[in-house]
């Protein structure tokens, strides 16, 4: 990856200059980007779901929730920082050993997902997940949905990951304007 080629540039290849100009932006090459909206939360009211969104420090539910994310990009990996109300939620993504995926990790999960172009927009499709870096069959770990466009000139995002048996881990959608990149 070179210097003026940002992580998600890279994995989408040429498919990068067809998506909105809104979503170039939140995924291109500032070294740092602050972007402010609102999201709606949701979650499973399930003791064991509500203990596991406290550990991995996601966000409670709650409607029309403030959200401020800072994305510091260095190399291939950047740190993003989303601040839902008062719950604060850190992960890095970088590209995954077995290219081209992307890479989350937030905490002592590791997602990987194939960033696919639909239009302008970019579907995350959720290929696997590791737990303290051991592969975790995907019936174990459910369902991850994730997408983020355009609308109105705005960023928009929608996030939903679904457990067995236990239901909605998180779910999160919304918008995001951006305040400063450099």
């Amino acid at each position: 990856m070179t210097d003026n080629q940002g992580l998600f540039p890279l994995l989408l290849g040429s498919e990068w200059q067809l998506l909105s100009t809104p979503v170039q932006r939140m995924h291109g090459h500032a070294e740092r980007l602050v972007a402010k909206g609102v999201a709606d939360v949701g979650g499973s009211p399930h003791w064991i779901v509500r203990l596991l969104r406290r550990q991995l420090g996601l966000p409670m539910p709650g409607p029309q929730q403030a959200v401020e994310v800072t994305i510091e990009r260095r190399g291939t990996h950047e740190r993003w920082t989303r601040q839902f109300a008062s719950r604060r939620m850190r992960s890095t993504l970088r590209p995954a050993t077995r290219a081209p995926f992307l890479s989350e990790q937030l905490g002592i999960t590791t997602l990987r997902f194939a960033l696919i172009r639909d239009h302008d927009a970019i579907d995350w499709q959720w290929r696997g997940a590791r737990l303290f870096g051991l592969p975790v069959p995907r019936f174990f770990f459910g369902k991850v949905m994730a997408r983020c466009a355009s609308e109105n000139g705005r960023y928009t995002f929608e996030i939903d990951t679904r457990l067995p048996l236990l239901g909605q881990l998180v779910a999160y959608r919304g918008w995001l304007e951006i305040i400063d990149e450099s």
